[in-house]
């Protein structure tokens, strides 16, 4: 599931970032109502998470443009403004739900998922986002991340990893990944293969005490969480 979190206090967006991330949801932050605008109308997100007092543009005048153009999408309201009367403004602005700072971060998810299922969002929705030991593979918005580090990868290393990652503690020939990855037959006289592994390798195992992309001699190649 894909979040935007849209909160100006800093050390708050954090928090509920690394806390959403830590249960599985792909989360993006934006810092002003200016910015969330420009990412909530030009992404898909499966839910919006915004602040009601916002640098640029409030949450109030944001929550009725995203509305406008995405009249579908769940929002939260996350604010210090707690009154009758700030609650009934933003819902009158299209807020689906509302939740008071201070929090307790349980709530929150109550919340989300009250919200998603009351939208139609599954769990079945979320197999886009792969996990092995402290790796991470989110197949939609492309990110890879070990232990929280997010992690650059080509296209190509990217599809590798993806098929490493569904395929994990499974010896892998090169036969099989040339098909599966490459759609092509291997040609022994080659080491494409092992070059791209190799690739892989440094960017994935090389600041890691714990190596995952392990070479098994004479069959191929294992994504595995300790030594073979």
């Amino acid at each position: 599931m894909n979040i935007l979190v849209i909160e100006d206090e800093e050390r708050l967006a954090v928090l509920v970032k690394q806390g959403l991330e830590e249960n599985g949801y792909a989360t993006t932050l934006a810092y002003d109502g200016l910015i969330g605008k420009h990412l909530a109308l030009k992404n898909d997100y499966d839910l919006i998470i915004m602040d009601i007092v916002l640098p640029y543009i409030n949450g109030i005048d944001l929550c009725k443009e995203v509305r406008t153009v995405k009249p579908d999408i769940p929002i939260l309201m996350l604010t210090a403004l707690g009154t009758t009367n700030d609650k009934v403004e933003a819902f009158d602005a299209g807020a689906d739900d509302y939740l008071v700072k201070p929090f307790d971060f349980r709530e929150l998810q109550v919340r989300i998922r009250a919200l998603t299922k009351r939208s139609g969002i599954t769990a079945k929705q979320q197999d886009y986002i792969l996990k092995y030991a402290d790796l991470e593979l989110n197949d939609q918005t492309k990110i890879v991340k070990r232990s929280q580090i997010e992690i650059v990868l080509t296209p190509k290393e990217f599809k590798l990893l993806e098929y490493m990652m569904q395929n994990s503690e499974r010896v892998l020939s090169r036969a099989e990944i040339a098909d599966k990855v490459w759609n092509t037959h291997f040609d022994t006289g080659t080491n494409f293969i092992d070059v791209y592994i190799n690739y892989l390798r440094k960017k994935i195992d090389k600041n890691f005490d714990q190596k995952l992309i392990h070479t098994k001699s004479g069959m191929g190649f294992i994504l595995r969480n300790g030594e073979l």
